[in-house]
Parts: structure tokens; C-alpha cells; sequence
């Protein structure tokens, strides 16, 4: 019998629409690769001043800033170009509310071209570095893109999390440390570990410290799924869009480890796109698997059965999932 699930109307307008969607994607990434947006600032500059200062060529930035205009992304004056408010607050990289995700989503744009080799082959294409090897030039904007998410969702997360003054936290590929950020505000007197690869942990350490949480949460370096845990025993066990970088068996593993870093009565906490038994829905999720398909070698999206099954055969029980106000769902296992 087939899945019971909303069918959205397809039409050939609605195929072109989903066909050539890339173009305005296209446009943006651009740029935000260029920083165009940024060389504009507050000011109003003709299409040869933004390409001086962006070092690109004048007739190609003239096209490219045009067709800005068209997606309402910049305005147009007199053959003057700025930025309109929303552009000066999101896509300016100076302002406190740039949208920083942007400039990794470029970097993504690469990969999902390789998406129809991927699938002929069943394995991502193209060489591929260990992510702690890319390089600032990759690991920035990608950290970045992740502080940008994590700072959003950190202090709604963190209200929904088992928090008291005396909790010890160990998040586990904790990025920039924004979510242990948010649960060091939420409790006074928590300390934190943010567990991340070596490259990361230098960025991770200026964001906490612009933070101004350096005394509440620090860092360890290594590689969860080749080294040991940080020891001394944790309350939490915290682990932010982490599982989908892995296949099941890694997971197994990585929650047993995580397991093991419990103190008594102590949780270990999955945040991830939980996906339905069909893998249909969530939509973002199922989108989000082929971004792991194209990106990893072995990441994907997971059902709650799979991730019960990895938190009750770590010892861990009375699973529990709770949704969260963006999408995805926090899965708690508890040591008796």
C-alpha cells in the first residue's frame, strides 16, 4: 500500500521553478563569495567602484550586480548601487546579524554537483579531505555556518535539557561552542567541555572567549570517533548534528563511548534530524541525507529506532524524544 503523505502540485511550472532554481542560488553564492554586499557597506557605488574594490571584472560585476537588483537583493539609483536594509543586516560580513552560513553553502554548492556520479556509484565522488585537514580557507566559513545555526537554536535547547548549577557537560564535536555557551548562561555554575578536532578547537576557543564564557566552558582536542573521550565523569553527554556525519556502526560506537563518560543518573542527548520509519519525512532531513551522500563517506539521516537502539545498547533507558522549535528532535537516554 502506498505511504500516506501530502502530494504538492506538479506542474510544468512548477518543474521549471524547481529546475532552475540554481540560478538565484547561483547569484547569491557568488556574491558572497566576492563579498560584494560587503565592499557596498552603506554606500551608494557604481557597478565599476564595487568591481575596483572586489578586483573582478567591471561588464561581468555590472551583469552580476543587475541581476542582485532583479531578486531584490540590492537596489538601483541613477546606475548607483546599494544595499537595502535587509541586505545591509544579513549580507554585510561586519554586521552582528550576517547570515554566515552562506558562504559555507557555497562550498556545498561543489559537492551537490557530483550528486549524479554519486548515485551511480553509491559512494561520494571526488578526493576528499578529513574535514580537520581542509584548511581555514574551508573550516572557517563551515564553523562559522555552524555558530550562526547554533546560536539561534542554543538558548531555546538549552531550556529543554536536564541543567543544574552543578551539571558537568561534555559536548562531544561541540564546533564553536555555542550550545555549551547557552547552557553555561542557563546555569550558573555549569562547566562544559566542548570535544572537537584540533583545528577546530582554536576557533571554537575565540568564540567562547568573545563569549565571555572561557571560565565556564573549555576544550579538549581529538577525534571522537579514533580517541578517547575527555574522563572524569559527565551529567551530560551532548551531541549536535554530530550522528549524521557517521554510518550506524560508528554511531554504536560513539554512543557506547559516550555512555562511558557517565556519571550515574547522567543523560547522554542526540540533536539531529530524526527521520520517520519511510525516511520520507521530515523533508529537511531527507534533503539533508543526500547533503551527507554527496559530503561523507559514510553520513546519513536516522530513525528513532536506530538511535534507540544505540542509546539501549550502551546500557542507557528510559528514551525519550522531544521535539525542538526548529525541525529537529532531541533524543535522551539515561545510565541507571
Amino acid at each position: 500500500m502506498w505511504e500516506n503523505h501530502p502530494v504538492k502540485a506538479c506542474n510544468p511550472s512548477t518543474l521549471r521553478e524547481a529546475a532552475t532554481a540554481f540560478q538565484t542560488s547561483r547569484v547569491l553564492l557568488t556574491a558572497i563569495e566576492l563579498r560584494l554586499f560587503s565592499h557596498i557597506r552603506s554606500e551608494a557605488l557604481t557597478s565599476a567602484e564595487v568591481a575596483d574594490r572586489a578586483g573582478t571584472d567591471p561588464h561581468a560585476t555590472d551583469r552580476l550586480l543587475n541581476a542582485l537588483c532583479a531578486l531584490n537583493l540590492l537596489a538601483k539609483d541613477r546606475g548607483r548601487f546599494r544595499n537595502t536594509p535587509d541586505g545591509a543586516r544579513y549580507l554585510v560580513d561586519s554586521s552582528p546579524d550576517y547570515a554566515a552560513g552562506l558562504a559555507h553553502s557555497a562550498s556545498m554548492w561543489i559537492r551537490w554537483s557530483t550528486l549524479t556520479d554519486t548515485v551511480k556509484r553509491g559512494r561520494a565522488a571526488g578526493s576528499r579531505q578529513p574535514l580537520n585537514d581542509r584548511g581555514d580557507a574551508w573550516l572557517e566559513p563551515f564553523i562559522a555556518a555552524m555558530h550562526y545555526r547554533a546560536r539561534v537554536q542554543a538558548d531555546a535547547v538549552a531550556a529543554l535539557l536536564p541543567l543544574g548549577a552543578h551539571t558537568r557537560v561534555l559536548d562531544v564535536g561541540g564546533g564553536s561552542g555555542a550550545f555549551s555557551i547557552a547552557m553555561a548562561r542557563r546555569a550558573h555554575g555549569l562547566r562544559a567541555v566542548v570535544f572537537d578536532l584540533p583545528n577546530v578547537i582554536p576557533i571554537a576557543a575565540r568564540y567562547i572567549a568573545q563569549a565571555g564564557a572561557s571560565d565556564a566552558v573549555t576544550t579538549v582536542a581529538g577525534d571522537y570517533l579514533r580517541d578517547p573521550l575527555p574522563g572524569g565523569g559527565f551529567d551530560l553527554v551532548f551531541l549536535s548534528a554530530v550522528v549524521h556525519s557517521n554510518d550506524a556502526v560508528q554511531n554504536a560506537a560513539l554512543i557506547a563511548a559516550c555512555a562511558g563518560s557517565l556519571n550515574p543518573g547522567g543523560s547522554v542527548v542526540i540533536m539531529d534530524w530524526v527521520m520517520a520509519p519511510d525516511r520520507v519525512t521530515p523533508e529537511p532531513g531527507a534533503l539533508f541525507a543526500i547533503n551527507m551522500l554527496v559530503g561523507t563517506d559514510d553520513g546519513d539521516t536516522f530513525t528513532e529506532a536506530e538511535i534507540h537502539a544505540w542509546l539501549t545498547a550502551a546500557g542507557l533507558d528510559r528514551v525519550e524524544r522531544k521535539p525542538t522549535p526548529f525541525g529537529t528532535d532531541l533524543v535522551f537516554g539515561r545510565r541507571r
